[in-house]
């Protein structure tokens, strides 16, 4: 959990963040999360209370990030014109200017640099975040009903490669792209009841979506629930105007509900020897009532 975020910084940015404390502080203390402000000279042995695992560090020195970096801290660089042409350690994450991040940013680097999920979003009765290796043993109950697997790919059979598949699909998928398919969730019992999100299909050029919900949960509203804050998360926060989705003619469950979110169909394409119907939903000023 994210506790502390910590700036250390050189004389020359010290003197400019001192401006803006305020201004950081404000949006991060409504979340209980302190941030602390220090001059980067010398060794950082840490502050009591502060510990690597709950902090996020933003430095703009490379042999303090380096320090830090060795000593298993999550650091975000901070690049300015005093140190462009310096030469950092690697990292994954790096900024260069505080003034415009929010909290959820500060809050999205740390738990990617901490392995954590994403937090996608929440509707009434569902809450959507990204997978994690834990959730692999839920899918594969929901994946033993052998209706979940008549119009899309089953699971692995051996349970370990399904989990080597999902820790590349963390590291790979969300760290690159941001979004994929996550983890459905159902807030009043915390029980996963299925997946749901987005996808970049080989030769294709729009995000697609697809979902899946477990059959005990089925004819419950909540495929279309999490489809639709989907779709509204894919145009407001990732910036798509448009979403395709690909099912089977066979498939009148998903058929349905492509048509009651508004998809049009446009036609009948083969993938992989098998024929599925090309549906395309434009996303501008629309808004969907869950």
């Amino acid at each position: 959990m994210l506790k502390y975020i910590l700036f250390i910084l050189s004389d020359y940015y010290y003197e400019k963040m001192k401006e803006r404390m305020e201004e950081i502080r404000s949006e991060t203390e409504p979340h209980q999360v302190e941030v602390v402000l220090r001059k980067g000279a010398g060794e950082f042995s840490g502050k009591k209370g502060i510990e690597p695992q709950e902090t996020l560090v933003i430095a703009d020195e490379p042999e303090m990030t380096r320090s830090l970096l060795n000593r298993g801290w999550f650091v975000v660089i901070l690049y300015h014109e005093k140190n462009r042409q310096l030469a950092f350690p690697p990292v994954r994450y790096g900024v260069e200017d505080v003034s415009g991040l929010d909290y959820q940013s500060y809050e999205e680097a740390y738990r990617r640099l901490a392995g954590l999920p994403w937090n996608i979003l929440e509707t009434d009765r569902l809450r959507v975040r990204e997978s994690t290796l834990d959730d692999v043993d839920e899918f594969y109950q929901i994946y033993q009903e052998p209706s979940i697997t008549f119009y899309m790919e089953d699971l692995y059979q051996e349970r370990e490669k399904e989990r080597a598949y999902m820790k590349a699909y963390i590291d790979q998928v969300y760290g690159f792209y941001g979004y994929g398919l996550w983890t459905v969730i159902l807030k009043k019992n915390g029980q996963v009841i299925g997946r749901a999100g987005l996808s970049i299909r080989e030769g294709y050029e729009m995000p697609e979506i697809g979902f899946v919900i477990g059959t005990q949960y089925q004819r419950q509203g909540y495929g279309f629930e999490v489809c639709s804050a989907i779709l509204r998360y894919a145009g407001e926060k990732l910036g798509f105007d448009r979403i395709q989705a690909l099912v089977k003619e066979k498939n009148q469950a998903s058929r349905r509900l492509l048509d009651k979110m508004g998809f049009i169909f446009q036609k009948d394409v083969m993938e992989r020897g098998d024929s599925y119907r090309l549906y395309i939903k434009h996303l501008e000023k629309e808004s969907f009532s869950v």
